[in-house]
């Protein structure tokens, strides 16, 4: 099971299940009505909804997101993992989440109104200058487009806003780049174009059993080519 530490306790986002863990204070308390313990709740994360949760638990070592990240997440739909992401990076982070569709943007930004590092941007990735104002650099793009020209769409908000060495995960979906291609052939001309991007790819993997023709791509963010 997958959980992250709910940064908002008592919220769910999409329904998912909340996990409380009480955890006991050290030393002993003077005052006799002084709490004993500590609550944590934490939030199951479903990889069948979820495609960084999907690649996690299918054994991908770095997502280049941790406390205090900031993190560049591409095509955030109504917020679901975003929620995680979130949760990952934690009060001093924040995730600047872009979201083409105004009917999905606004489940954004009102689950935005709880988890404040969240920066909700209803805007095209293509077209990364138009929200240039509100994005510093970042220390990872997170891309979950599903679109023919993914790859350039990551490259283009890379070069804007990613940091030297940063981390990028891609999804990729085969049947919407090419649906004529085999899926392992998809994913290798996408790779290609990552590296044409500047990415140099560090892992790939499939995100079965939770999708179907699909693959999650990590790379590292370089100036010059390699």
């Amino acid at each position: 099971m997958l959980c992250t530490k709910n940064l908002a306790p008592g919220e769910s986002v999409y329904g998912e299940k909340r996990i409380a863990i009480e955890t006991p204070l050290t030393g002993s308390a003077a005052d006799g009505d002084a709490p004993t313990s500590t609550k944590t709740e934490y939030r199951v994360w479903n990889p069948f909804r979820s495609k960084l949760a999907a690649g996690i638990l299918g054994g991908i070592e770095d997502i280049h997101m941790g406390p205090g990240s900031k993190v560049l997440y591409l095509g955030a739909a109504s917020g679901t993992s975003v929620s995680h992401v979130a949760d990952i990076v934690g009060p001093t982070g924040t995730v600047y989440a872009v979201e083409f569709s105004h009917r999905s943007g606004r489940d954004l930004i009102n689950m935005a109104t709880k988890r404040t590092n969240i920066i909700p941007i209803v805007e095209d990735a293509r077209h990364p200058l138009k929200y240039r104002m509100l994005v510093g650099m970042v220390d990872c793009i997170f891309a979950d487009v599903a679109q023919p020209d993914q790859a350039r769409i990551v490259g283009l908000n890379a070069h804007l806003f990613l940091k030297i060495g940063g981390g990028i995960v891609v999804s990729v979906k085969a049947n919407c780049i090419d649906s004529t291609a085999p899926p392992e052939q998809v994913f290798a001309r996408e790779v290609q174009k990552l590296r044409e991007e500047r990415i140099k790819p560090k892992e790939q993997l499939t995100l079965e059993p939770f999708e179907r023709d699909h693959a999650m791509v990590v790379g590292v963010y370089q100036r010059a080519s390699s």
